[in-house]
């Protein structure tokens, strides 16, 4: 199968201190898509990533999840709304990123900042897809493939902490 197009936007709401380039970004998400398993129908796909604080993290975590705290990252996929043509991207779906909420877990879970990021838009690129990690099983198939894809960077295994025992996402 070819490989599928990804046009990414980078939108950043929040200072930027901390946060990868948008180079960095779309290039982790590319690499997700890909790897991900998934059977594209499109040749092109449009996915947004934005960056946010921890206000419009918490507002959309509470309209969206019940939750009132903002989180690491929310995953809005659109892999089903209509496509019109085929010269156009298809819409592939929304992440959203909350910086300060990625700083402090990579700063408590002693991992480095750039990796936790790399996590992050991995996994939420393959939330987008249809990956979750309800069900034991599922989650397990789903860190299986963040591991892979994120060694490809030289990134260790983000589930692992350094005592060695896994961890949440």
């Amino acid at each position: 199968m070819p490989r599928i197009q990804l046009d990414i936007a980078v939108q950043v709401a929040t200072p930027r201190r901390g946060v990868p380039h948008a180079t960095s970004l779309r290039k982790w998400a590319t690499s997700a898509a890909h790897q991900s398993g998934y059977r594209f129908d499109a040749p092109r796909f449009g996915l947004v990533l934005r960056i946010v604080g921890n206000a419009e993290s918490r507002k959309l975590n509470r309209s969206w999840r019940g939750k009132d705290k903002p989180t690491n990252v929310l995953s809005f996929p659109y892999i089903d709304a209509p496509h019109s043509s085929s010269a156009s991207a298809r819409a592939l779906g929304d992440l959203i990123l909350c910086a300060p909420v990625i700083a402090a877990e990579a700063r408590d879970q002693g991992k480095p900042l750039t990796a936790h990021w790399a996590h992050m838009v991995v996994h939420g690129v393959l939330h987008v897809l249809g990956y979750d990690h309800v069900k034991i099983r599922d989650a397990e198939r789903m860190e299986a493939r963040e591991v892979a894809i994120l060694r490809g960077f030289g990134y260790q295994d983000p589930y692992l902490l350094i005592e060695g025992s896994r961890s949440a996402v």
